[in-house]
């Protein structure tokens, strides 16, 4: 030790070596050895005391750091990388690395940020253009632009079901006929707000539930107008806006007593910020057709945020953490209703409806 502070590497890295050949490899101090040899440039050497350190300990955030230090020094970007972010992970997880080295653990997680700068260009000049929207999630995913949402329904999860955050409006051409009446519904929407109290809280109390730890409950904000509650039709409302009713009337909306379908107009007041949250169910796509668009509002699902534009519907899995805002000066408001995932069969439609119905009318 004496000799490593004088900065006598040779006479130090000696007398290490002697000492390992008669201590316990766990008495070794490694890290030291790797340090003498690394600065007599013998890095093959330092690598080996090093490899003998994370032997008996894996994740000791010493020897990760002088090992990702190694290979920095020999150009290896991607091995230094792996070793500094283990070294990272493990600082993280449990503190711990030596107050000598905490330049150098600042400076792996500089060296891993330019490093995946590198390897993002790198990726994106190779590739090119992405030829299609998952070639596109793919790279940003690997260049960890993005991470990956998955659905998680907080109620009823129904297995080997495409995880897609969007769905292409494309794919459902029964939504042509409804938009041609959006003018129509715009108006009823018109006459609707109009009146005194149509809208109702969209996160309302239930005197036989507990109150949902929801921050927009029984606020105005977050408004809702009812067509369809829980598998019933809502009379009154129905008859004041029939260009809507009939609307609904081609979506695929799911018919279960108790459950389904549901359909109301969902109205987002200026500075209104519905929490990031998930569905109940994952057998389900939620379907927006916009009546009354403003600026500055959006709809995030998992990784994709949209906008509400004129004459776009939007359909998204809700079992995906999903949130919307309105960050804009008018109100936002869509016809939102669900249908079936296009990927379930009828014969699983059936089967699901007994489930729900089984759910529905126990009673304990």
């Amino acid at each position: 030790m004496a000799a490593l502070r004088a900065n006598d590497f040779a006479r130090a890295a000696e007398g290490l070596r002697d000492l390992a050949a008669e201590l316990p490899a766990a008495a070794m101090p490694w890290e030291i050895l790797a340090r003498a040899e690394e600065a007599l440039g013998n890095r093959a050497a330092a690598a080996a005391a090093l490899d003998s350190r994370l032997l008996l300990d894996k994740r000791d955030i010493g020897a990760l750091l002088l090992k990702a230090r190694l290979f920095e020094q020999e150009g290896d970007s991607r091995a230094a990388s792996g070793f500094f972010q283990a070294a990272l992970n493990q600082e993280a997880a449990t503190g711990g690395c030596p107050p000598a080295l905490g330049a150098l653990l600042d400076h792996g997680r500089r060296f891993i940020a330019l490093s995946s700068t590198r390897f993002t260009q790198h990726l994106f000049d190779r590739v090119g253009p992405p030829p299609t929207p998952r070639i596109a999630m793919a790279l940003d995913l690997l260049a960890g632009r993005k991470e990956v949402f998955l659905q998680q329904p907080s109620v009823f999860y129904f297995p080997g079901l495409a995880q897609r955050q969007f769905f292409d409006p494309g794919e459902f051409p029964w939504l042509e006929p409804m938009l041609a009446l959006v003018p129509q519904m715009r108006a009823e929407l018109d006459a609707v707000e109009a009146g005194e109290g149509a809208f109702d809280p969209y996160v309302s109390r239930d005197p036989s539930r507990p109150a949902p730890a929801n921050p927009l409950l029984d606020d105005p904000s977050w408004g809702v107008f009812w067509f369809w509650r829980a598998g019933e039709r809502v009379a009154a409302n129905a008859a004041r806006c029939p260009a809507t009713m009939q609307a609904l009337e081609d979506a695929p909306m799911p018919r279960m007593p108790g459950r389904s379908p549901i359909a109301h107009w969902s109205r987002l007041l200026p500075g209104t910020h519905i929490a990031p949250h998930h569905g109940m169910l994952n057998t389900r796509l939620i379907c927006h057709i916009p009546i009354r668009t403003a600026s500055a509002c959006t709809l995030r699902v998992g990784n994709e945020v949209r906008e509400w534009i004129d004459g776009v519907p939007l359909v998204f899995d809700d079992s995906i953490e999903h949130e919307a805002r309105n960050d804009g000066d008018e109100s936002r408001t869509v016809l939102l209703f669900e249908i079936w995932r296009p990927d379930i069969t009828e014969e699983e439609r059936a089967a699901l409806a007994e489930i729900f119905a089984a759910i529905g009318d126990f009673a304990e």
